[in-house]
């Protein structure tokens, strides 16, 4: 399940194993790696043929098809080829156009977006003006519950301004509302079929009416989602390759990966990182590792225990043995965190990426400098309380290793299990946070923009989740916030990083790259993160003539 935005939790057998610190084309990882040789490359080999279908692999069945409350890889994983965005995210990291075909900005509070002609949705209808300001203002209203919604939160006004245009008015200058019209928040629907489908919407018993290269043919709930071919779609260039695409559930990790390697399902995302060696060796097909915007961190829930002292962080973050929490979480598949957002969540600006991100130091791993560190707090004996779960393998990992890291330094760290729904709330209720210290996370940005992971640690941020308060912080993103220039605002950012690693609100601990697994049969999917809206399922085909 995916929690409030950059800062969610592990929620899925893979999860962990699906963060990366990749920037986009082929990327070599850093030496400091887990130990595993792997490459990273925004797309697998293109497509040599046409197919009639091909079955694929979710480890959970969507609990929406409903855009505005779309929050999490199931539901986004779908809808990416069923509805789209004014934006788009490609697989090499980029912000390009995508149903508006060009925008404006005439003054820092005003966007105006100048829609795609011609674009027809899955009923044979144009989409308008009129069907953008209805999509977006629905996730502003506050019935429709989308987690979405502060994205929105300084956008004052969103009007029709021409039949084929909308102008967006904001209270401030909001540079990561733009490239969110990217992701979810910039979905565009059919107006009409919203009023249709009422309560419905986006449930089996509804229908959908988007623009993309896929319609929803059928939802069987518990069983499968089928999609088939949109043959009105407006981008010849991503024209689908198969007729129809079949989405299979399956939770169990070692059941998925045998479906895999059977061919019950030709292909899936967030592989099982229990399974990388079992499928590298299997001759069934091939694993392949893309880019990502994610890390796994260790996020402070409360500032007010041993974990306030500045020096109890730097403590346990010295003793935290990276590598090794790599080899268990990860299949060896990674590298140490340098910072709480990854190295992928650098690739809009990718000439700062060296500059400004790979100039960071390796995490230290001293365990005799904590524990002096620990006795200096006068911590030595206090209880560090963290929260772990079933809901996935690699948060007992984790959670292990953080209370291993403890001991070492003189720490009682103590291990609270919850259920997989109370971990789930932690992120969203704050009442489920109290007498905790520490949560395991997974925290990815929807776009290439590492600004859009740091807002959620600004004072009084919803994601902010151990209500952390630094002046210098705030006044620091509001200026970053406000810089159209992509490299520029990186450098801004990068200020931004300095603070969080120099005060740790949030422990880094790793990232590993986005993974994908082709039978031998398909090809030519986009193997990284920009799989959650960019149509990938287009470019599947067979894998020879």
């Amino acid at each position: 399940m995916r929690m409030p935005r950059a800062i969610a939790l592990l929620a899925c057998t893979a999860a962990l194993a699906a963060t990366t610190g990749a920037c986009s084309g082929a990327t070599k990882p850093p030496a400091a790696g887990g130990g595993t040789n792997f490459k990273v490359s925004p797309t697998s080999p293109p497509a040599q043929g046409p197919l009639d279908s091909f079955t694929w692999s979710l480890y959970a069945e969507p609990y929406t098809l409903d855009y505005a409350l779309a929050y999490d890889y199931p539901p986004n994983t779908v809808l990416a080829n069923v509805c789209e965005q004014l934006l788009r995210v490609t697989p090499d990291m980029k912000i390009v156009p995508g149903l508006a075909v060009k925008w404006s900005q005439p003054d820092p509070r005003t966007l105006v977006y100048t829609l795609r002609p011609g674009v027809k949705f899955h009923d044979g209808t144009t989409m308008t003006a009129d069907d953008v300001v209805a999509s977006l203002k629905r996730q502003m209203d506050p019935k429709t519950g989308s987690p979405w919604g502060s994205s929105f939160k300084t956008v004052d006004s969103i009007e029709k301004s021409g039949p084929l245009e909308v102008t967006i008015r904001l209270g401030k200058a909001d540079v990561l509302f733009h490239e969110l019209m990217a992701a979810s928040p910039g979905t565009v629907v059919s107006a009409a079929s919203l009023t249709k489908e009422g309560k419905d919407y986006g449930t089996p018993k509804g229908r959908l009416n988007c623009t993309g290269p896929y319609a929803l043919d059928s939802w069987a709930q518990g069983d499968s989602i089928t999609l088939k071919k949109h043959t009105g779609y407006w981008d010849k260039t991503l024209a689908p390759k198969s007729e129809k695409v079949k989405f299979t559930f399956v939770e169990d990790a070692a059941a998925r990966s045998n479906a895999l390697l059977s061919g019950a399902a030709d292909g899936g995302y967030l592989v099982p990182s229990s399974s990388f060696a079992q499928l590298r060796s299997s001759g069934k097909g091939t694993l392949l590792f893309g880019p990502n915007t994610a890390a796994a961190d260790l996020a402070v829930l409360d500032f007010h225990g041993p974990l306030g002292n500045l020096k109890v962080r730097q403590a346990l973050s010295m003793a935290l043995d990276r590598k090794n929490i790599i080899k268990a979480a990860a299949g060896g598949v990674g590298v140490p965190a340098k910072a709480p957002a990854a190295r992928g969540a650098w690739a809009l600006a990718p000439e700062k990426t060296a500059e400004l991100f790979d100039t960071q130091p390796e995490p230290v791993y001293d365990v005799a400098a904590a524990k002096k560190l620990v006795q200096e707090a006068h911590a030595t004996g206090r209880t560090i309380t963290i929260v772990t779960s079933s809901l996935a393998p690699e948060i007992s990992v984790v959670a292990n290793a953080v209370q291993d890291a403890g001991r070492r330094i003189g720490l009682d760290v103590k291990l609270k299990p919850v259920s997989p729904d109370a971990y789930s709330s932690i992120f969203v209720d704050p009442d489920a946070r109290e007498g905790l210290d520490l949560v395991i996370t997974n925290g990815y940005d929807n776009t290439p923009d590492p600004l859009e992971f740091y807002q959620y640690l600004r004072t009084g941020d919803f994601g902010n989740y151990g209500r952390w308060s630094n002046a210098e912080y705030d006044v620091a993103f509001d200026r970053a916030n406000s810089e159209p220039d992509p490299a520029k605002r990186a450098e801004l950012t990068a200020k931004l990083q300095k603070i969080a690693m120099d005060e740790l609100p949030i422990i880094p601990v790793y990232e590993a790259p986005y993974s994908v697994f082709l039978g031998k049969r398909i090809t030519g999917a986009p193997t990284g993160i920009s799989q959650l809206y960019f149509p990938w399922a287009a470019t599947i085909g067979a894998s020879q003539r």
